[in-house]
C-alpha cells in the first residue's frame, strides 16, 4: 500500500522550495489554499501586482493570514530597479550611486531604510543587493545596478547592505552567482557564456566572499554557463558550481535561490519543470519564478516536476527536504528579527543625500534661470528594469521651473524576440531620428538632453552628437553608466531622487522634499 503520510511530506517539502508570481493584486485562491495547507513556500512581487502601500500591505496581510511563515520576496534594489514606487521612482539611489559616494555607513543605512519600508507592506525577502563586478561596460542586464567595476568596493558595500537590510529582519539576497557582471549577454532571453581564468575568478568572487562573511541568508544563481567549472550546465542547474564552489570551497550554508526559473536560459534551453528538477539536484533551496505570470496549472507542474523526480530516483527525498528545511528556517529567522525591531521606521532622507553625493559634473555647468526643455531619450532597458518606472528630469525640473516643458524619444524598435517564456523588443541601433521637431520646439529655451547608458546605444549617441552639433549649448545628464566623451552631469542611476538631486544642481535650488 502506498504511504500516504511520506507522500504528503514530500508533497509539502516539493511546495516549499517555490516562490510563484502572480497576476493581481489581491491572492488567488489556489495561492492562499496551498499556504493553508504548507504546500507553497512564498510569492513573488512584481509591479502588476501593487498598486499602492496600502493595498500592498493588504495582500501581504493575506497571505501572512495563510502562512505566518510565508516568504513574501520582491526586487527592491533601489534605483533603476523598484517594486514598491514603480508610479514614482526610487526614493533611494542604486548600487553605482553608492559606490560612487562609497561611504560604507551610507549604504548600511540605505539596506536598512529599504528594509524597514518593505516590513512596513509585510515584505520579508529581497532579491537584492547585485553583489556581480560590472567589469564588462557593454553588460546589457547590469551597469547601474552593480556598485562598480572595483572588486573590493563591491565586496565591501554589499556586505554593507546587507548587513543593513537584514538588522531589521528582511532576507538579503547577494546576487548573481558566481557573477553577472563579466556577461555580454542577457539570460532573460539566451544562455550567455562567461571564460573566467584564475584573476577574473578571485575578482568576481570576492563580493560573495563578502556577503557570506556578512552572514547573508540567500543568494541568488546565475543562469550563465562557466566553462571553467562546469562546460554543460549553467550555474543554477551545475552541482560543480553551487555545491562544488559555493557549499564547499566558499562554506556558504544559506538559502540558495535561482534566478528566474522561467528566463529564457532556462525555459527556452530546458524547460522549466527539466530546470527546476536540475537546480534543486545541483543545490538550489529555492525556485524564483520570474517575470511572467504563473497560474496553478503551472505550480502543480513545477510541484508535481519534483515529487516525479524523487519518485523516479532522479532527485533524493533527502535534498529536496534539505531545501525545504532551509526555507522554514529563514523564515522563522525573518520573524524573530521583525518582532525585535517593531515600531522602527524607514528613513528616507537618506536617499536623498545619497542621490546628492553620487553627483559628478564632467563640465562648467551654468545655473537655469530660465525654464528648459527636457529630451529624454530611453532606451530598452533589461527585463529586470520595469519600463514603466519614470526616470529623468521632466518631473523636478517643472517643480523648481514651473514652465519645463519636456518630450520623450524612444528607443526605435524593429518587432520582438521570444525566448522560451520571454518577450522583448528588439532596438533597431542604424535608425535615424528626425531632430528638426525636437530643435524647433527648444529653440527659444535651454536644451536638457537626458540619456541612459549612451555609450551603448548607438541609435542614441547618434542622436545626441547631432542635437550638440545644432546646439553646442545643450546639457547632456547621463543616468547610465559613466562612459564616453559626451555627457556634462553624471548622475550614476536613474532613480528618483537621482532626478531631483540633477534638477537641483541645474537650477542652484533645493527642492521641497
Amino acid at each position: 500500500m502506498p504511504n500516504h503520510g511520506a507522500l504528503a511530506e514530500l508533497t509539502r517539502d516539493a511546495g516549499a522550495v517555490l516562490q510563484m508570481a502572480a497576476p493581481g493584486t489581491e491572492a488567488p485562491a489556489w495561492v492562499l489554499r496551498a499556504l493553508e495547507a504548507r504546500e507553497l513556500g512564498g510569492l513573488v512581487l512584481f509591479s502588476r501586482n501593487l498598486a499602492d502601500r496600502a493595498q500592498t500591505a493588504a495582500l501581504c496581510a493575506s497571505l501572512r493570514e495563510a502562512d505566518e511563515d510565508v516568504l513574501i520576496a520582491l526586487d527592491e534594489e533601489g534605483g533603476d530597479v523598484t517594486r514598491l514606487e514603480i508610479g514614482e521612482g526610487s526614493s533611494y539611489p542604486g548600487n553605482l550611486a553608492l559606490g560612487r559616494v562609497d561611504d560604507i555607513r551610507l549604504t548600511e543605512s540605505v539596506g536598512r531604510s529599504i528594509g524597514l519600508d518593505l516590513l512596513e507592506v509585510g515584505v520579508n525577502f529581497n532579491y537584492a543587493p547585485c553583489a556581480d563586478v560590472n567589469a564588462n561596460p557593454d553588460n546589457p542586464v547590469i551597469g547601474v545596478r552593480s556598485f562598480g567595476a572595483e572588486s573590493e568596493l563591491v565586496a565591501r558595500h554589499t556586505a554593507a547592505y546587507i548587513r543593513g537590510l537584514q538588522s531589521v529582519g528582511v532576507i538579503g539576497t547577494a546576487k548573481h552567482f558566481p557573477g553577472h557582471g563579466d556577461a555580454s549577454g542577457d539570460s532573460h532571453l539566451g544562455l550567455p557564456m562567461v571564460e573566467y581564468d584564475e584573476a577574473l575568478e578571485l575578482l568576481h568572487l570576492a563580493p560573495f566572499r563578502s556577503a557570506i562573511e556578512a552572514g547573508t541568508k540567500a543568494i541568488m544563481t546565475s543562469h550563465i554557463l562557466f566553462p571553467r567549472y562546469d562546460t554543460q550546465l549553467p550555474a543554477t542547474m551545475s552541482p560543480r558550481i553551487l555545491t562544488g564552489l559555493l557549499r564547499e570551497e566558499l562554506g556558504y550554508d544559506g538559502v540558495i535561490v535561482t534566478d528566474g526559473i522561467d528566463m529564457g536560459a532556462i525555459s527556452g534551453r530546458y524547460g522549466v519543470a527539466e530546470g527546476t528538477v536540475k537546480a534543486v539536484v545541483a543545490g538550489c533551496d529555492a525556485l524564483c519564478w520570474g517575470g511572467s505570470p504563473a497560474d496553478e496549472d503551472e505550480y502543480l507542474y513545477l510541484r508535481n516536476a519534483l515529487v516525479w523526480a524523487v519518485r523516479e530516483g532522479r532527485l533524493s527525498a533527502e535534498r529536496l527536504h534539505e531545501a525545504a528545511e532551509r526555507n522554514r528556517a529563514v523564515a522563522r529567522w525573518s520573524r524573530t528579527v521583525r518582532e525585535a525591531t517593531a515600531g522602527a521606521t524607514a528613513d528616507r532622507a537618506v536617499g536623498l543625500e545619497a542621490a546628492r553625493r553620487a553627483i559628478a559634473v564632467r563640465s562648467e555647468v551654468k545655473p537655469l534661470t530660465a525654464a528648459p526643455h527636457v529630451a529624454e531619450f530611453s532606451p530598452v532597458v533589461s527585463l529586470a528594469v520595469d519600463d514603466a518606472t519614470p526616470w529623468g528630469l521632466a518631473e523636478p525640473l517643472a517643480e523648481l521651473l514651473p514652465d519645463t516643458t519636456v518630450e520623450q524619444i524612444p528607443a526605435p524598435t524593429k518587432g520582438t524576440e521570444t525566448v522560451g517564456l520571454m518577450v522583448a523588443p528588439v532596438v533597431d541601433q542604424d535608425a535615424q531620428i528626425d531632430l528638426a521637431p525636437l530643435l524647433e520646439r527648444a529653440a527659444a529655451r535651454p536644451l536638457l538632453l537626458c540619456v541612459r547608458d549612451l555609450h551603448r546605444n548607438l541609435w542614441m549617441r547618434r542622436a545626441v552628437e547631432a542635437v550638440k552639433a545644432a546646439r553646442p549649448d545643450a546639457v547632456v545628464v547621463e543616468f547610465g553608466l559613466p562612459h564616453g566623451d559626451l555627457a556634462d552631469v553624471l548622475t550614476h542611476g536613474g532613480s528618483r531622487v537621482s532626478g531631483q538631486a540633477a534638477a537641483e544642481l541645474l537650477t542652484n535650488r533645493k527642492s521641497e522634499h
